[in-house]
C-alpha cells in the first residue's frame, strides 16, 4: 500500500506510534521488523512486491488506531508461523507469550482434516472468536490484515476478488462495526463495495464528483452559520464536514429507491465539543437555527450502542427544504466513535502506563454480545447454520425496549417478548405465559419496536418453552437457551431420535452399522466433534445441532483409509453436496421430471401447496424452485424458457405447508379470538399471528398457517369468511 505515493517503511510504523504515545519502545517494533524480514526472506505477493511490505502496513494501520508495542510486534510478524519455517515455540522463546499467542490467534488452522472447505472456514472463525475471548487485539490485528489485503485486492483474480469481497462485507465489516472500529468499517465496505458492485461503484463516484462543488458550497455556509452562533453562546467547538462514505449512500438509494439526486444529506456536519453539557447546548442552537426532521434524532449518548459508541444524530431541514445530518459528541466520544474498542484499549494503556500493561479482556468491555457468541459457537456443529448465526449476530441492527422499572435491553430487529425475557433470565424465559407492550396483553411473539416497555407475565406451573418458539425468536441468546433446555429435557427421546437418523443415513449410502461402528473409526469423529461418547452423539444428532450426514462423512474418511475401493470416495462426494438440514429436497412432496433426489425449493413469493398448478425454474446453484403458474414472478421467468422444467405433485406425499394469509374486517371486541378458533376447529394448525388496525378501524391480520394441501387451505379460507366482520381474505 502506498500513501501520498510513499512506501510506508518501519521508521513510519514507529513515527505513527509516535503520535499517540509519548514513550514508544522502538528496539521492540525493529526486532519483530528484522525477525519477519529475515524469515519471509525473498517470498513476494500477488502484486510481485517483497512480501515484508503487508506486514509493515498492517503494522501501520494498528498504530495509526493507538495500539501498543506488543500488538504491533504481533502485526509485523502475524504471518511468519504460517508462511514461513519460524514456529510458535521460536516466538515465545524470541519474544514473548503474548505476542505469540496474538500471532497463534490469527494464524489458520492447517492440519486438520475437514469434511467440506464451508467446515475449514467455519473452524478459522471459531479459534478467532475463542482467541478474541483471551486478548481482543487478536481481532483488530485480524481487521487490519484483512483491510490492507482489501487495498492491494486489484492483483488477485476477479473471482478471488468476489470472494474475499463478500466475505469481507459479510463478516469483517460488520464486525469492525460491532467493535465501534468506524475507520476500518468505512473503507472495508466501500473497497467491497467496489469490487462486488464495480458498474454502480464507477457511476456513484462520478455522479457525486459532478456536482461536489455546488454541495461544498452548501455545507461550507451552514459550517460558518454554525460557527457564529456557538460562538455567541460561548460553546468551544470544532465543527467539521464529512463526504458519506460511498456504501451507505448506495445502500440508502437502494433501500428507499431513489436516485442520486434525491439523496441529499451527502454530506453530515460533526460538532466536537469538551462535555455532555456542551453537546445538548449545541444541539439547542442547531435546532433553533433549522428546523429538525420529525422522526429523525437519536440520542445515543443518553442510550449508548453496545459497541460503546455515543454522539447525537439529527437530521435538519437546510434552505429550500434541503437536508443535512449533524453529528455532536465530545472528543472523548469522537475517539471512541474512530477507533471503538482500540481507543478504549489504547486509554486504558496510557492510563496503565509505568504499573505493568494490562490485556483488555471481553468481560471488561462490557461488549456482551460477544461473550454471547462465544457461548453459542462451542455447540453449533453444523457450518451453514453457524455462518447464519454468526451473520445475523454481527449485523447490528436494532431496537432498544425497557423494563418497567426503566431498564434497557437492547434486542436484534424483529425481536419478541420471548427474547427480551431471555434477555433479563433464563428462568424468566423459562416460565414465561404472556407479555404487557406499553401496559396491553399482547401475543408473545409481536415484534417489539424501540421505546416499548414490556413487562413478562410468569407461571411457575409453566411447562417449559414451546418449540415454536424458536420460529419467532432473533436473539441467539434466546435460541441457545430455549435450545438448551429441549436438550435436557427431552435427551432420551433426542438419542432414539439420533440413532434412526444415523441408520437412514447408513441405509442410503449402502452401508451397514457394523461396517462403519468400530471403535477406530468413531473416535476421530468424537474427537472432531467433541463429543464425550457415542450417547452424546446421538443426542446431537437427534437434537438438530449436528447433520447424521456430517457425521457419517467423517467415520467414512477413517473407513477410506483401510478400504480402497473407488466408490467410497463417490459417497464422501455424495454426502458432502448435502444442503443443511433446512433445504427440501424431494421430500417437499415434489416431482422433477427426467431428474431423481433432486435439491427442491417451494418459493416463498407464492408459497405453493399439493393441488396448486406449479412450473418450475431451475436456479444457479440451488436446485429447483417451484413457483405458481399464477405467481406475479413467473412472467419473468418465462423469459428463460430453457430453464423452466415440468414438475408436479406428489400424489402420495403427505407433507405441511406453511402458507401466509390477510385477514381484512371492521375491528371489534372479540373478533381475533373468533378467528383463532375457527382455525382450531380445522386441521390447520396455526404457526404464527401478527395484527395492527388502521385509523379507520380496520382490522388487518396476518395469519401464517401450516395444511396438507390446497383443500385444506381452501376450507380454512372458506371458514374465516364466514366469520362476522370479516369482508376479505387473500393469500
Amino acid at each position: 500500500m502506498q500513501e501520498n505515493n510513499k512506501e510506508i517503511t518501519i521508521q513510519d510504523v514507529i513515527s505513527k506510534k509516535k503520535e499517540t504515545t509519548k514513550k514508544v519502545d522502538s528496539k521492540a517494533i525493529m526486532k519483530a521488523y528484522n525477525y519477519a524480514s529475515q524469515h519471509h526472506g525473498d517470498q513476494k505477493r500477488r502484486s510481485g512486491e517483497p512480501y515484508i511490505i503487508h506486514p509493515i502496513n498492517v503494522a501501520y494501520i494498528l498504530a495509526g488506531v493507538g495500539l501498543d508495542e506488543a500488538t504491533i510486534c504481533a502485526a509485523l510478524l502475524h504471518d511468519v508461523v504460517e508462511d514461513t519455517d519460524a514456529t510458535d515455540a521460536d516466538l515465545r522463546r524470541d519474544f514473548s507469550d503474548e505476542v505469540a499467542d496474538m500471532v497463534a490467534g490469527v494464524t489458520k488452522l492447517g492440519t486438520m482434516m475437514f469434511t467440506t472447505v464451508e467446515e475449514q472456514q467455519v473452524e478459522d472463525y471459531r479459534k478467532m472468536f475463542l482467541a478474541m475471548g483471551k486478548d481482543i487485539r487478536v481481532i483488530i490485528i485480524k481487521l487490519a490484515d484483512r483491510l490492507h489485503n482489501m487495498r492491494t485486492l486489484k492483483f488477485l483474480k476477479r473471482e478471488r476478488q468476489i470472494a474475499n469481497a463478500k466475505e469481507t462485507m459479510e463478516i469483517y465489516a460488520p464486525l469492525a462495526n460491532r467493535l465501534g472500529l468506524y475507520s476500518m468499517k468505512w473503507e472495508l465496505e466501500d473497497l467491497s463495495f467496489k469490487y462486488l458492485y464495480p458498474e454502480e461503484y464507477h457511476e456513484l463516484v462520478e455522479g457525486i464528483n459532478k456536482k461536489r462543488e455546488e454541495r461544498l458550497k452548501f455545507i461550507e455556509k451552514i459550517m460558518d452559520d454554525i460557527r457564529v452562533q456557538l460562538k455567541k453562546q460561548h460553546i468551544d467547538a470544532e465543527v467539521t464536514g464529512r463526504a458519506k462514505h460511498l456504501y451507505s449512500i448506495y445502500r440508502k438509494m437502494q433501500r428507499d429507491d431513489k436516485g442520486l439526486d434525491e439523496i441529499y444529506d451527502l454530506f453530515a456536519l460533526r460538532i466536537l465539543v469538551n462535555s455532555v453539557k456542551d453537546c445538548y447546548s449545541a444541539l439547542g442552537v442547531v435546532h433553533e437555527m433549522y428546523s429538525p426532521m420529525p422522526g429523525r434524532f437519536k440520542d445515543y449518548i443518553a442510550v449508548p450502542k453496545p459497541n460503546m459508541y455515543q454522539s447525537i444524530h439529527t437530521t435538519l431541514l437546510g434552505e429550500k427544504g434541503t437536508p443535512f445530518e449533524v453529528q455532536i459528541r465530545t472528543w472523548d466520544m469522537h475517539r471512541i466513535a474512530e477507533y471503538g474498542i482500540a481507543a478504549h484499549w489504547a486509554y486504558k494503556e496510557a492510563n496503565f502506563m509505568g504499573k505493568g500493561k494490562q490485556v483488555v479482556k471481553v468481560e471488561e468491555d462490557k461488549l456482551a454480545w460477544l461473550r454471547e457468541s462465544l457461548e453459542w459457537q462451542r455447540d453449533m456443529q453444523d457450518p451453514q447454520e453457524f455462518l447464519e448465526t454468526l451473520k445475523t449476530e454481527l449485523f447490528e441492527d436494532e431496537v432498544y425496549v425497557f423494563t418497567p422499572k426503566g431498564a434497557i435491553k437492547v434486542l436484534p430487529r424483529g425481536g419478541t417478548s420471548i427474547d427480551f425475557a431471555y434477555a433479563i433470565h433464563e428462568q424468566i424465559g423459562h416460565h414465561m405465559t404472556g407479555c404487557k407492550i406499553n401496559s396491553k396483553m399482547m401475543p408473545i411473539i409481536t415484534p417489539l419496536k424501540s421505546g416499548d416497555i414490556v413487562e413478562i407475565i410468569t407461571s411457575d406451573n409453566s411447562k417449559g418453552p414451546s418449540r415454536d418458539w424458536l420460529k419467532f425468536v432473533k436473539s441467539t441468546k434466546a435460541k441457545n437457551k430455549i435450545q438448551s433446555w429441549f436438550k435436557k429435557e427431552q435427551r432420551t427421546e433426542n438419542i432414539e431420535k439420533g440413532k434412526d437418523l444415523i441408520e437412514k443415513e447408513l441405509k442410503r449410502i449402502g452401508f451397514a452399522h457394523s461396517d462403519l461402528f468400530k471403535t477406530e473409526y468413531i473416535e476421530p469423529m468424537l474427537d472432531r466433534y467433541k463429543y464425550k461418547d457415542l450417547e452424546e452423539m446421538y443426542a446431537a444428532v437427534g437434537f438438530g445441532a449436528n447433520s447424521a450426514g456430517k457425521v457419517v462423512a467423517r467415520i467414512l474418511q477413517e473407513y477410506r483409509k483401510e478400504h480402497e475401493e473407488e466408490n467410497i470416495e463417490e459417497k464422501i462426494e455424495q454426502l458432502n453436496k448435502q444442503k443443511s438440514r433446512k433445504s427440501k429436497a424431494s421430500g417437499s412432496g415434489i416431482v422433477v421430471k427426467g431428474i431423481d433426489n433432486c435439491l427442491v425449493k417451494l418459493s416463498k413469493c407464492c408459497n405453493p401447496l399439493p393441488g396448486d398448478e406449479i412450473i418450475g425454474y431451475i436456479t444457479k446453484g440451488r436446485g429447483v424452485s417451484v413457483h405458481r403458474k399464477d405467481c406475479v414472478n413467473v412472467e419473468d421467468l418465462l423469459t428463460e424458457e430453457n430453464r423452466i422444467i415440468d414438475v408436479r405433485w406428489y400424489e402420495e406425499a403427505k407433507e405441511n405447508y406453511n402458507v401466509n394469509i390477510e385477514v381484512l374486517a371492521n375491528d371489534r371486541n372479540g373478533l381475533l379470538v373468533e378467528i383463532l378458533n375457527v382455525i382450531k376447529d380445522t386441521k390447520a394448525s396455526l404457526m404464527g399471528v401478527n395484527t395492527k388496525t388502521t385509523k379507520e378501524r380496520i382490522a388487518i391480520i396476518d395469519l401464517n398457517i401450516e395444511v396438507e394441501n390446497i383443500e385444506e387451505l381452501n376450507r380454512v379460507i372458506r371458514a374465516i369468511k364466514k366469520v362476522d366482520s370479516v369482508y376479505e381474505v387473500r393469500r
